[in-house]
């Protein structure tokens, strides 16, 4: 810390106590239903009618003392009126993901403290959602698509995938959570579905996108003297989640069929919006979908954990800016410095032409080159709006 000026001795102070405080917000962590399985099971015996009763983990962190402590941040000590905006946005963010958790399985608060933390579909991204729905997806069965790979054979493929990423990170398995991966930023870790058959399509999206991108701008985040990189810039998840489907656009494995499961999810957060109960969200896809129970379930699950989790419509959204950003002719290496926005691109400069930010170690693999093949995901991709 040498190299920087004494000015900025409180930002970083700062920056270390927000660290401090926030190591535990993981939200993904708590959100995860305990008993998916059971639940399911009970739910398709009511013939669809019983809405799931979902148990979550304990909340082992003291809440009001966290939100007391953020708010006691002497921002007002930071000199640079950009840096302190963004600090004030920081905690701000970080007071809403805690009031997330705190709420988690309390239906309504739940609901309304996860749309002001993520928002919520606008009707233009309802009828982008629909816009991809009317295109023909690859035949289901097709090799690429069968369930192949046991949880600790997938654990194998990621472990040979990551050789060429310098990092290094833990793999554990679960039971009860309702994607098929994820990256637990905070604690470097891979989690994998251990009740899942993974097909070839699965290992290669789930390796460009859970270690491509979500790993790699852990690792990266980890670089920065300030601690914000690794914890995440306010609203970053959307920028996140579109980098790491786009990681999956450039290595020629995004399908149709993928942009269709983000497209309901979409649908799904916006049933959140028109008061929809879960078993209702469940049937629109049954019967105006035509999903099949199993697909159905998953989604619904997705969106109505927690009480109403409406982040999943950011992936689409996410996706689209992204793209947008590599089509202009942009460097997507700065993309990559850690748990950052598009918003913020502008406060990142400051910060790395005042020493507080370093450029990007590790550079996501597919971003080298566009492999990507597919002339209809191309066209949808163009013409979302």
């Amino acid at each position: 810390m040498n190299d920087i000026n004494v000015a900025s001795k409180v930002l970083f102070e700062i920056d270390k106590n927000i660290d401090d405080l926030v190591k535990k917000v993981e939200l993904l962590s708590y959100v995860n239903p305990l008993n998916i399985e059971q639940e399911k099971q009970k739910f398709f015996q009511s013939k669809y009618l019983t809405d799931p009763k979902f148990t979550y983990p304990t909340i082992d962190f003291d809440r009001f003392r966290l939100h007391r402590e953020l708010f006691s941040q002497p921002i007002e000590r930071i000199e640079n009126e950009y840096t302190r905006a963004l600090y004030e946005d920081i905690i701000y963010a970080y007071s809403g993901l805690i009031q997330c958790i705190e709420t988690i399985g309390t239906t309504h608060k739940f609901y309304y403290n996860s749309l002001h933390s993520f928002g919520t579909p606008t009707e233009q991204d309802v009828e982008n959602a629909k816009f991809i729905l009317h295109f023909d997806e690859e035949d289901e069965n097709d090799a690429q698509f069968q369930p192949k790979y046991s949880a600790t054979e997938t654990e194998v493929l990621f472990r040979e995938y990551s050789k060429q990423y310098d990092f290094s990170y833990q793999i554990k398995f679960s039971k009860d959570m309702s994607a098929i991966a994820m990256v637990l930023n905070n604690i470097k870790t891979l989690v994998i579905n251990e009740k899942h058959t993974f097909s070839d399509n699965e290992i290669a999206v789930l390796t460009n996108h859970e270690i491509g991108v979500h790993m790699v701008t852990t690792m990266n985040g980890l670089l920065h003297p300030l601690k914000i990189f690794s914890n995440g810039f306010p609203n970053y998840e959307e920028t996140q989640e579109g980098l790491a489907v786009f990681s999956e656009y450039m290595s020629n494995n995004l399908t149709v069929k993928r942009l269709k499961e983000l497209a309901y999810r979409v649908i799904a957060v916006d049933s959140l919006a028109k008061g929809y109960s879960f078993s209702k969200t469940f049937r629109l896809f049954v019967n105006t979908y035509d999903l099949d129970r199993e697909t159905a379930f998953n989604i619904s699950t997705r969106a109505h954990r927690g009480g109403g989790f409406t982040k999943d419509y950011l992936y689409l959204t996410g996706l689209k800016k992204v793209y947008d950003y590599y089509k202009s002719g942009k460097d997507m290496k700065p993309l990559l410095r850690g748990k950052i926005a598009l918003d913020y691109l502008d406060s990142i400069e400051s910060l790395a032409k005042n020493g507080c930010a370093v450029d990007s170690k590790h550079i996501t693999d597919s971003y080298m080159q566009n492999n990507n093949t597919n002339k209809t995901v191309d066209f949808i991709l163009e013409n979302l709006k």
